[in-house]
């Protein structure tokens, strides 16, 4: 086997999103490292999650030709692999410049080398392939990545070098003046004085333009003011002239911090910014007391069987929400421009504030989970949020989302809706509160609900008794689902 043909360029893999670009967060491997088939070697940032892609082929670390930390777009070599390293050195050409210097290949060179099919094509019909009528296929809520036109130089045009104007020598800075001083031995100028120092003088009759000040900045006080009312003179002391001051404070870029905008925060803001201008969201509310719900959340933990899962107040929501879909199928839906697709299947979308920014992952078929495969499914879905590991099919074809915010101390909020969903629920923090209960007021544990839906599908009376039946739920669970089950 040639040594050209032993080494074998790994190109980022779009991961099946149809995404353009992705960062390389650590490589897991270094040159001269020996790998198997299918071990992780490089960890990516794509605009959802944090992905390690394994290896390909089995064999030697021949070279890495992105750094970390550097943003590479998807079909572009990332690392050189040996397959077959027993058979002795390969080229000093291809082996010889260390990891951090190797340059891009050039295209004579990936010419010469062996490219996996699966990076390099896609079949029609595929994300990222040739769709009916000559289009491209991605997926919604990405595009085919653009480049600027270039055309080749024409006869006339002119090279940049020999347009550029020849250059030219700064002009000197301009010189201020010194300051001028009046025969009264006062710099001239804007006389300084407070507004009652002011008012002072014009009451004694004395011309703030002939003093000199005593004060900080050669600022005129009373006692400059009261001295020259009554004939005595200021003690003399040594003329000081003292420019005044450029500045106080800088509010330049030495005190500004920029944070670039890339992977889960980009994709973040474009979903917001492309949701809230193109579904009308309409947001409603609702107070509820709650204090029988934590209740029974205390009367489960008790249970012997569950004092091994994590019983929060959310999972009692999203059981509440997954009925209210029940009764409103049509709340599980999506707008598709000249209808509506209604599902019959919930992925329960539950959002996670991480350190790479906000992420929905969600619960697929959530539906027809019992109570304690819900507790088990949220639990897993925020432990590997947290954890930075989410996959990108655990974020990817939710129908319906729940936003915590009583975890932050807030009682409610407007959420906007993922795309491609039709509802939001805002939760907010379960609190101790005056509340009329069977005609007196007492203490009672209460939370308000916020819920965002689009009103191209969602008009308000659905709307409302979607948000009413969760907070039904919520009220009396026992009674809830004696009721409806």
């Amino acid at each position: 086997m040639s040594g050209m043909s032993r080494i074998k360029e790994f190109n980022l893999p779009d991961l099946g999103e149809g995404l353009t670009e992705g960062e390389i967060l650590a490589w897991l491997v270094k040159v001269g490292d020996d790998i198997e088939l299918n071990q992780p070697i490089v960890e990516v940032e794509t605009a959802k999650a944090a992905v390690e892609i394994p290896a390909k082929w089995a064999g030697r670390v021949q070279a890495i030709f992105h750094p970390e930390g550097s943003t590479v777009e998807v079909g572009v070599p990332i690392i050189a692999i040996d397959t077959d390293p027993g058979a002795g050195p390969v080229e000093e050409s291809t082996t010889g410049a260390p990891a951090s210097a190797l340059p891009t290949p050039s295209a004579a060179s990936l010419a010469a080398v062996e490219v996996a099919p699966a990076e390099g094509m896609v079949e029609p019909g595929l994300i990222g392939g040739a769709a009916p009528g000559g289009r491209t296929a991605v997926l919604v809520g990405y595009g085919p990545r653009n480049a600027p036109a270039k055309r080749r130089a024409r006869k006339g045009d002119v090279p940049a070098q020999a347009a550029a104007p020849a250059p030219v020598a700064p002009a000197p800075a301009p010189v201020a003046p010194a300051p001028a001083v009046n025969g009264n031995g006062r710099v001239s100028g804007p006389v300084l004085a407070k507004p009652p120092v002011r008012k002072l003088a014009k009451d004694l009759g004395v011309d703030l333009a002939t003093l000199t000040g005593s004060g900080p900045l050669g600022s005129i006080t009373r006692e400059d003011v009261q001295r020259a009312a009554s004939g005595t003179p200021a003690a003399a002391e040594p003329l000081t002239v003292t420019a005044p001051a450029t500045s106080v404070a800088s509010f330049g870029a030495d005190r500004e911090q920029r944070i670039p905008v890339k992977g889960v925060r980009k994709l973040t803001a474009e979903n917001m910014a492309r949701s809230a201008f193109t579904a009308p969201h309409v947001t409603e509310f609702l107070t509820v007391d709650v204090t029988r719900a934590m209740k029974a959340l205390d009367r489960l933990r008790d249970r012997r069987e569950w004092r091994d899962v994590r019983v929060s107040p959310l999972l009692l929501v999203a059981k509440a929400v997954l009925l209210a879909v029940k009764r409103h199928p049509m709340v599980n839906s999506t707008w598709a421009g000249d209808e509506i697709v209604v599902k019959e299947y919930v992925n329960l979308g539950i959002a996670a504030a991480t350190e790479r920014g906000l992420i929905v992952p969600n619960i697929k078929d959530a539906g027809r989970l019992s109570l304690r495969e819900l507790a088990d499914a949220m639990t897993g879905l925020v432990q590997t949020a947290k954890s930075g590991k989410t996959s990108p099919a655990d974020m990817s074809g939710g129908t319906l989302t729940i936003t915590n915010v009583g975890v932050f101390g807030v009682d409610t909020g407007t959420p906007i809706l993922p795309p491609g969903e039709s509802a939001i629920l805002a939760f907010g923090a379960v609190r101790e509160q005056p509340w009329v209960h069977k005609g007196k007021v007492k203490p009672r544990l209460v939370t308000t609900l916020g819920l965002s839906f689009d009103h191209r599908i969602i008009d308000g009376e659905l709307g409302s008794k979607f948000l009413r039946d969760i907070g039904d739920f919520l009220a009396d669970p026992e009674a809830a689902l004696l009721a409806w089950t």
